[in-house]
């Protein structure tokens, strides 16, 4: 059999059809053959050149037929057929020329499954098939984001983004608009351009935060990210200025999570079985004066020393939860600022206290409400917070005086602040408070009975 193969191979190389085709048939561009030809010996041998090119590009495809000796089979009639999603679609019926082959042009698709070609031939005895599927040679893209670099706190903007190819062409696909959280980028949202390239979403960032987007490849186009958009939030209150040489509190706090609705949107309910469970052995005991049923949770927005609207969390006597409200609600519309506004549980047990860490919470200048302890400097006596009837406003600029001193610090003792520190019953705290039924004393507020 060798010396049969090796002058097969001789005469081929004599007739020039074995050499490379050219870059309009390049086999880079070519998937494999599959012939259904069946039986033994040699047969003739059908096969099919698609170039790669780009979408919407116009190729020959060419088609070649080389009989059972090698040679260019000519006047042999082949059909092209190309899939259409569904069905193979005949293009052309044509017969091979001199040199055993036959061509026709042939629009490549946006959609890969679209180019998928065959050609077909019949002999007496069987039926050769070759095909094809040319991957597509991909344009660039570019997407470009829009979107203004600042916003105040709260409020709601428009990100804007175009998407082209290189040449300009608009693009309709999908781009997946991503969010730098500090420890990378995540998705945020997915969007689809229209016809003109084009998407909009609008979004609301809480802190300041870094967008961009990214366009998802497709079979006849790259992918591409876009530029970054860095937006600055701001806050959307006035910042507490303290005067020059205010020590800040002895133990920090994370923020809280920024306000939901508008204005002060305080809510009270009934203590939920997580809150409770926090509660009990911390700021709640057996023998405090007032149980769970005489309780409830306080939720209001409130303004930070940041200028930013947070949401923070009281529990108070339910005989006072109306006037509770009315006086979040006041602080809130009068922009008096508060700290932070956690409740006391947070700050564990303290068997000095016999209740919940008063002395930390005040240390991180909490405003807190009840706490079933003994009083500071005096912890067998009953502080007036076990009853849920007074609230511990920013304790850092308005300390209290116990038998031990000044707590937490004394270095506002007689000093204020128009906004945080009070020494008068005429500081607007004081008369917010005062309008629904508390008094001053000492720096705390407790509701008259």
């Amino acid at each position: 059999m060798m010396p049969r193969l090796a002058s097969a191979v001789v005469a081929a190389l004599v007739a020039g059809l074995l050499a490379a085709p050219g870059p309009a048939a390049s086999a880079r561009g070519l998937a494999e053959s599959v012939r259904s030809e069946g039986g033994g010996g040699r047969v003739k041998d059908l096969d099919l050149f698609v170039p790669r090119g780009y979408a919407d590009q116009r190729v020959d495809a060419t088609v070649r037929l080389l009989g059972a000796d090698g040679r260019p089979d000519a006047g042999q009639r082949v059909r092209l057929q190309r899939f259409d999603g569904r069905s193979w679609q005949l293009l052309a019926a044509r017969e091979t020329g001199e040199d055993g082959r036959v061509s026709r042009p042939v629009t490549l698709r946006r959609r890969a499954e679209l180019n998928r070609f065959r050609v077909k031939h019949t002999t007496p005895t069987r039926t050769l098939t070759t095909r094809r599927d040319p991957a597509l040679l991909r344009r660039t893209s570019r997407v470009t984001l829009f979107g203004q670099k600042k916003l105040r706190d709260g409020r709601s903007m428009t990100l804007r983004l175009s998407w082209a190819t290189g040449q300009g062409e608009r693009l309709r696909g999908k781009v997946r608009l991503e969010r730098d959280t500090g420890s990378g980028w995540r998705a945020a949202d997915t969007l689809k351009t229209s016809k003109l390239g084009k998407a909009r979403v609008r979004v609301r960032p809480r802190v300041d935060t870094r967008f961009r987007a990214v366009g998802l490849p497709s079979s006849w186009f790259l992918g591409d990210t876009s530029n970054e958009i860095a937006v600055d939030n701001l806050p959307p209150g006035d910042r507490v200025r303290l005067p020059a040489g205010a020590p800040a509190p002895r133990r920090a706090l994370p923020a809280q999570p920024r306000a939901v609705g508008r204005g002060a949107n305080a809510v009270a309910t009934y203590l939920p079985d997580d809150v409770w469970n926090d509660m009990v052995g911390v700021s709640w005991r057996r023998g405090c004066p007032v149980g769970r049923s005489g309780l409830r949770l306080v939720r209001t927005n409130y303004w930070g020393f940041d200028g930013y609207r947070y949401r923070g969390q009281l529990v108070v006597n339910a005989d006072v939860v109306g006037r509770v409200l009315g006086v979040v609600r006041g602080l809130y519309a009068a922009e008096l600022p508060v700290r932070r506004m956690y409740r006391v549980d947070r700050f564990g047990y303290s068997s000095r206290l016999r209740g919940a860490n008063g002395f930390a919470s005040m240390a991180a200048d909490n405003t807190s409400a009840f706490n079933c302890r003994g009083a500071l400097g005096r912890p067998r006596d009953r502080a007036v917070s076990a009853t849920g009837r007074s609230i511990e406003m920013n304790p850092w600029e308005n300390p209290s005086l116990t038998p031990n001193g000044w707590v937490p610090d004394d270095w506002w003792v007689g000093r204020a602040h128009p906004r945080v520190a009070w020494r008068s019953t005429a500081h607007p705290v004081v008369r917010v408070f005062a309008r629904h039924g508390f008094r001053w004393r000492y720096g705390t507020f407790t509701a008259r009975r």
